[in-house]
């Protein structure tokens, strides 16, 4: 007999009832240290009194009106977004998965505007997740998220990572963008190097193309800068934003130059509760911390120490763990080891990981874990590592 909730998760056996900074408490009372932060969605740790004020001030205010009518937080917070980054206009959805359909859409209705309408194929790239809906499993492309869900969106071409004559040599007079994670989630905690961004970016500008960056996972402070492009001084033309830039409250944004959005004029696209009071007043909360430059270092000096220990922890057990991989707290330990039992070690040792492609385990814990929590977790990494070559 199906159960009430679709099966559509393999879910690990404990229920969380409380989160206190980078705890989870579980309904039996164990308290675990969380590395996997709602797979880098709590940028803030769990209860947050500035993100709880937020919520709780507008949710005794005003819940939901529609985007029928101005929406103030909506539009505190896009102006905070557009001060902060390369764009010049915001979008609102719920969720990274909304914020592909957005990006796919803008691009192909760009160049529709500008006379282009056989520009509609987007460059995708192995390894990569951009969601669940149609256009985002098109658009990764894999046989895991493909499989039994045709016929597929069409026009996306897939690349091997890496290969810089593939790249070009899939450029045509259909090619309307370049779509990447600056830093990989799902495919491995993979971080694509500099010189290949600035070779994206080099490859649009001389064709005309358009430079989408998915930094669902990757964006709002996870990698020591607001956002993981700005490392290789790169900008990209449309960016997808979700996870952390809510907190943990469900929030996506489309981020564009006015270029690649003047095409998208009333009645193009939409969203019910994309945008809403309470989302927006969250994500105001959380990029009046995030943004600033004091805590940024501190993620970058917090990221210098949290590796520097996983290092070691690699060193000292070379048959479990093979290498540190990633930027910032967005970091992965690539296993010899079947990364599920490494995963499943750690919830007996009351540690939270998360799986991820490439046989890796992702340590994505809040911004805010302190010096002493990175301490204790890496005990507790060496714990599981011990339990597993005695086992």
């Amino acid at each position: 007999m199906i159960a009430s909730v679709l099966p559509t998760y393999n879910r690990a056996p404990m229920s969380f009832v409380k989160g206190e900074g980078t705890w989870l408490i579980e309904a039996d009372g164990r308290r675990f240290l969380d590395l996997g932060a709602g797979i880098a969605v709590n940028a803030l740790g769990h209860a947050h009194p500035a993100l709880v004020k937020a919520l709780t001030d507008q949710a005794q205010a005003l819940w939901h009106t529609s985007n029928l009518y101005h929406i103030p937080q909506q539009e505190a917070l896009a102006d905070k977004l557009v001060a902060e980054t390369f764009a010049d206009t915001v979008f609102f959805c719920n969720s990274g998965t909304e914020a592909c359909e957005l990006a796919v859409k803008m691009a192909r209705k760009h160049f529709y505007d500008k006379d282009q309408p056989e520009r509609v194929e987007i460059i995708t790239f192995s390894g990569s997740f951009h969601g669940r809906s149609s256009a985002g499993i098109a658009a990764a492309g894999s046989e895991k998220m493909t499989k039994g869900f045709g016929p597929l969106l069409p026009g996306f071409v897939h690349l091997d990572l890496g290969d810089s004559d593939a790249l070009k040599a899939a450029i045509t007079d259909k090619t309307a963008a370049i779509m990447v994670e600056p830093v990989q989630g799902e495919g491995g905690i993979r971080a694509i190097p500099d010189a290949d961004l600035q070779e994206m970016r080099a490859l649009c500008d001389e064709h005309g193309l358009l430079l989408i960056l998915d930094e669902v996972q990757c964006g709002v402070g996870r990698t020591g800068r607001l956002f993981a492009h700005e490392w290789a001084g790169v900008t990209p033309d449309i960016m997808m934003v979700a996870k952390g830039i809510g907190g943990g409250f469900p929030l996506g944004a489309v981020l564009a130059t006015e270029n690649a959005a003047a095409a998208m004029t009333a009645g193009t696209h939409g969203s019910t509760y994309g945008g809403n009071p309470l989302g927006c007043a969250v994500g105001c909360a959380v990029l009046d911390v995030v943004a600033e430059e004091s805590f940024l270092a501190d993620v970058n000096r917090k990221a210098g120490l949290m590796r520097q220990r996983l290092e070691g922890l690699v060193a000292e057990h070379p048959d479990v763990f093979e290498e540190v991989r990633g930027a910032g707290l967005m970091l992965g330990l690539k296993c010899k080891v079947a990364n599920a039992d490494v995963v499943a070690a750690g919830y007996e040792a009351e540690l939270i990981t998360v799986p991820a492609a490439d046989n890796v385990i992702r340590l994505l814990p809040p911004l805010t874990i302190s010096d002493d929590e990175i301490a204790e977790a890496v005990s507790r990494l060496d714990k599981v590592a011990r339990s597993l070559t005695s086992a």
